[in-house]
């Protein structure tokens, strides 16, 4: 497994697991009642935060790990790596338009904040499963 297909993996992992976390503390702070009311820009800033941060650590943890490895791109690493970045586009461009939509429709923030945020999140994980499958079927 090349050092870019265990990057993809990680970020992927990364990219499912914190908005769980995220949505469960919401959801706990509902407490089975209007889930409008509950303070979430706090919470959501700690979620992003703390993606970026874990990638970050990630990428320096794997850097070190794999030595002069983590440094070699071939050019089917570059390949893959713009066909998972154009997916990502692709899908956040399209799910772009749901909070637009409740913006027009004048939505609560709390619906256009999480449709925004889980159009991030579902384009990085395509993105990253684009990745994967690339290496693991080839391109």
């Amino acid at each position: 497994m090349s050092f870019q297909e265990k990057r993809a993996w990680v970020y992927a992992v990364i990219g499912l697991c914190v908005p769980v976390v995220y949505f469960a503390v919401i959801f706990v702070r509902a407490g089975g009642g209007d889930v409008t009311r509950t303070a979430y820009v706090v919470p959501m800033l700690v979620a992003i935060g703390g993606a970026v941060v874990l990638n970050i650590a990630a990428e320096v943890v794997a850097g070190i790990a794999a030595g002069r490895e983590a440094g070699l791109k071939d050019e089917r690493d570059r390949q893959i790596g713009r066909l998972g970045e154009y997916v990502g586009f692709y899908v956040m461009s399209v799910l772009a338009l749901v909070p637009l939509g409740l913006a027009m429709g004048e939505a609560a923030h709390f619906w256009i904040a999480h449709t925004l945020y889980l159009a991030f999140v579902l384009a990085a994980l395509a993105s990253a499963v684009t990745k994967i499958v690339a290496y693991r079927r080839g391109l």
